[in-house]
């Protein structure tokens, strides 16, 4: 089965089909009304587990369903695992991810921190302590649900007084926000059940997509990362330049791994051939994760050539071109591609 095609049938085994409430073995109480990812998300995820398998959604906020429930997620003012409460609006909730993770948690963290292993063992087949599980239970959080959190939670992504150049409203916790009951719609308690299901589903897919890819895609480009930076010296003897042995998803495991390591100097240029097009690329290595600035650009001289012109700008055949940025730029060749990179880091 494919990697798309294990996350269809993952949404499909565990999305609930036509209506919220079926008869089932478990029942996992949410609120009602305006509805947020979190916890359309943690009702997805919990219903991932052996525990909870199936288990039925029952969204009120009457407290004494509520206390009955086997489970309870964003609502009730309670957080402990112990009985299966998870709320983090009371006052004095403080609860973090932890392994160096400080943005606090939304019912969905709070079920991803709880039941996370267990679901990326599921799926990867493995059992919880094996080493990978780990490593995908980490980067999960740190690619999709810390930003989960931090939404719900009205964390900031950065700290600044600035107001942002322009609005992101793409966001999957934007998009689960749109998918509420508008207010010119028939509002009924079965219109806003039936939407809660859409966002279930959205938020789940999305889950289960990001867990497949860093099972299936990120994991295995570790090695090849670990292995090209091993082989920088290679490349130049300044072990700034570093080739990618195969294209792969490299950004975040360079990074990872040079702070691991503690590389000084770091690697400023990466070479490596475009999978698409077959053509060579030379990139920028950003200054951070996340971060557009470069450690160190491509020459000004060079940005916005192409061809012949830049050939000659460069004194090197076959160039082809460089961004305007100087992130990027490739040549037809790899040995020119790597001169590129070369002479580069005289600038």
């Amino acid at each position: 089965m494919t990697g798309t095609s294990q996350v269809a049938a993952s949404v499909a085994d565990f999305s609930t089909a036509g209506t919220l409430k079926r008869k089932q073995e478990k029942k996992v109480g949410t609120h009602n009304g305006t509805f947020h990812c979190d916890e359309a998300l943690g009702c997805f995820m919990i219903r991932l587990t052996e525990k909870f398998a199936g288990a039925e959604i029952v969204r009120t906020r009457d407290q004494k369903i509520l206390d009955a429930l086997d489970a309870v997620l964003d609502v009730g003012g309670i957080y402990n695992p112990a009985t299966d409460r998870y709320d983090h609006h009371q006052r004095g909730f403080d609860q973090v991810f932890g392994h160096g993770f400080s943005t606090k948690l939304s019912s969905a963290g709070l079920v991803y921190k709880h039941f996370g292993e267990e679901i990326v063992a599921k799926e990867l087949g493995l059992d919880k302590t094996h080493p990978d599980v780990q490593k995908i239970y980490l980067a999960v959080y740190k690619s999709f649900m810390e930003a989960i959190d931090g939404v719900d939670n009205g964390v900031n992504q950065y700290d600044t007084d600035l107001v942002p150049k322009y609005v992101n409203d793409t966001h999957l916790s934007a998009r689960v926000g749109r998918l509420n009951p508008d207010w010119m719609d028939e509002q009924t308690a079965e219109k806003e059940d039936e939407a809660f299901h859409q966002a279930m589903d959205l938020t789940g897919k999305e889950f289960m997509e990001s867990l497949s890819y860093y099972a299936k895609s990120w994991l295995p480009a570790r090695s090849i990362v670990a292995e090209s930076l091993a082989a920088r010296m290679e490349a130049h003897e300044s072990g700034e330049i570093m080739i990618l042995k195969q294209f792969c998803p490299w950004k975040q495991h360079l990074f990872e791994i040079e702070s691991e390591q503690g590389l000084n100097p770091t690697i400023k240029y990466v070479v490596y051939e475009d999978e698409r097009s077959g053509q060579w690329r030379v990139q920028a290595v950003a200054v951070a994760p996340g971060k557009f600035e470069s450690r160190k650009p491509l020459p000004v001289q060079w940005r916005g050539l192409r061809d012949d012109e830049l050939s000659k700008e460069c004194g090197i055949d076959g160039c082809v071109f460089v961004h305007m940025s100087g992130f990027i730029g490739g040549a037809k060749s790899f040995s020119g591609t790597l001169e590129m990179a070369r002479k580069a880091l005289s600038f």
